[in-house]
Parts: structure tokens; C-alpha cells; sequence
């Protein structure tokens, strides 16, 4: 499937379905590897993918959620998967996957965004910053420089180290595309929860108590309206849900892989 791929296998070598697991912005396939042991999982087929231009992988020319969106739906394809989960950034691609057409099947969207309010404000903060010649380029270098020390403070202590260590070694200049091309994607969508119950899939919609992302009260009425998405709140968990919980998460990526009739 090309080189630019970054990709982490694991479960059952036949199993009846096989699930794609995409890491949120600035993470790579290690923040699945916690999931992706759970014993909840075992009998799943399992693929997660970095997005390219994280990590030490290559970005694309285009850095648009769309096209992520397509390069991530012609990998599902390719690698048989009948289920995404995605965190994050991630979660908003699987989001466009679906709403763009190009994947039928269940989602799982840990901690996704949908509108630009929503966002944590340091990443807006930052993101208009890099906007600005010169200082933008040296504000994503110093971020990510700083971020392995900001995150061990965030994380399982068994797991902090090699965690922030991955967030840590991104490419400032790719991460600054990307994350501009993410903000342009939100200010196309005064909100995508209309979005998301638009294109039809059974999604499970899935925050931390604690959780950074802001939710409307008018995104949660439209999401909780739609018969096809539900919405779960995992107890003791932020933004990174997926390694602060990851039987929880395991739990309900088994629930909503094997809920799919194709």
C-alpha cells in the first residue's frame, strides 16, 4: 500500500470483521497499541494507521480533510475493513469517510470536533499563530520541542514516556499544513453533527467525562435526535481516552465492529 504508511496489526488472522484504527493529529499507531491488547478485542482483525505527515511518515501534497477522507477510505478498502475508529483529528476523518460517501460501515469516533468552538484553544491559538510568517514556523517548532514534558503530565505513567515521544517528534512544518488545512475543513461546517447523522452510519459518538472538546448543547440535541448515532461518555478519561481507557474504548470498538451486518 505504498511506503508512506505507518501501519500496527494485531487480533485474529481470520476474523469475520476487521477494523481500521486511525490516531488523532500529532499521534501515530502506538496510541492504539493499548486497544488494540485488550482481550475484548482479540477476535477482531485490526489495522491501525498513522496519517501520513505524522509521525515519521510523509504528507501528502494535500492536507485537506477530504482527501484524507479519500486516502484513508482506499486503505479501508484495500486492507478489508468493515469498521473504523478513529481519535481526534482521526475521528473527524472516519467522520468524512462516511458523510463524503466513500465508507458505508460502523465508526467509532473517540473525541471528535464538531465546530471550530469546540476545539481546545491552545490548538486555535497555535494555529493562527503559524499563520504568520517567521514566527509561525518557529511557534511549532518550540511547541513541539516543549510538548514530550507537557504530556507525561497527561498520561498513563507507565506509557507517558514513549507517548509524548512520539507527539514530540513530528515535523513542525508538516503539523502546521495539516492543522491549517483542519481548521479551513471546520470553517466550511457551521457545525458537523448534521453531518455525520446525514450520511446514515450506525457511529458511536464517544467523549471523556473530563474531555477537552466542548459539545453545544445544540450539537448534543442534534446528535442524540439521530437515530443512528449513539452517544457514550467514558468515566475517568480526557482527550486521550484511548490510553487512559483503553478496556473501556476496547469494549465499545467490540460492540460496534460486531453490530455491523454488511
Amino acid at each position: 500500500m505504498g511506503e508512506r504508511w505507518d501501519v500496527r496489526r494485531a487480533g485474529a488472522r481470520n476474523a469475520s470483521h476487521r477494523v481500521l484504527m486511525i490516531p488523532g493529529g500529532m499521534c501515530t499507531t502506538e496510541f492504539y497499541a493499548d486497544v488494540m491488547a485488550e482481550p475484548a478485542v482479540a477476535g477482531l482483525g485490526m489495522v491501525a494507521v498513522t496519517q501520513p505527515g505524522f509521525g515519521r511518515t510523509e504528507a501528502p501534497e494535500d492536507v485537506s480533510m477530504e482527501h484524507y477522507a479519500r486516502l484513508l477510505a482506499h486503505f479501508a478498502a484495500e486492507a478489508g475493513c468493515d469498521a473504523v475508529v478513529g481519535h481526534s483529528l482521526g475521528a473527524n476523518v472516519a467522520l468524512e469517510m462516511a458523510a463524503l460517501g466513500l465508507f458505508d460501515g460502523p465508526l467509532v469516533l473517540l473525541s471528535p470536533t464538531f465546530s471550530r468552538g469546540d476545539e481546545a484553544r491552545f490548538l486555535t491559538v497555535l494555529d493562527a499563530v503559524g499563520r504568520v510568517p517567521v514566527l509561525g514556523g518557529a511557534a511549532w517548532t518550540a511547541m513541539l520541542g516543549l510538548m514530550p514534558r507537557a504530556m507525561r503530565r497527561e498520561l498513563p505513567p507507565q506509557r507517558a514516556e514513549a507517548l509524548a515521544a512520539v507527539m514530540g517528534g513530528n515535523d513542525p512544518v508538516a503539523c502546521r499544513r495539516i492543522v491549517r488545512g483542519y481548521y479551513a475543513y471546520l470553517a466550511r461546517y457551521p457545525s458537523l453533527a448534521p453531518r455525520l447523522c446525514g450520511a446514515g452510519v450506525p457511529a458511536w459518538v464517544v467523549r471523556g467525562d473530563r474531555d477537552m472538546i466542548g459539545l453545544t448543547d445544540g450539537e448534543r440535541r442534534d446528535l442524540q435526535a439521530c437515530p443512528h448515532v449513539r452517544m457514550v461518555t467514558v468515566a475517568d478519561a480526557g482527550h486521550l481516552l484511548l490510553v487512559e481507557q483503553p478496556a473501556a474504548v476496547a469494549e465499545i470498538v467490540a460492540e460496534a465492529a460486531t453490530a455491523s451486518v454488511r
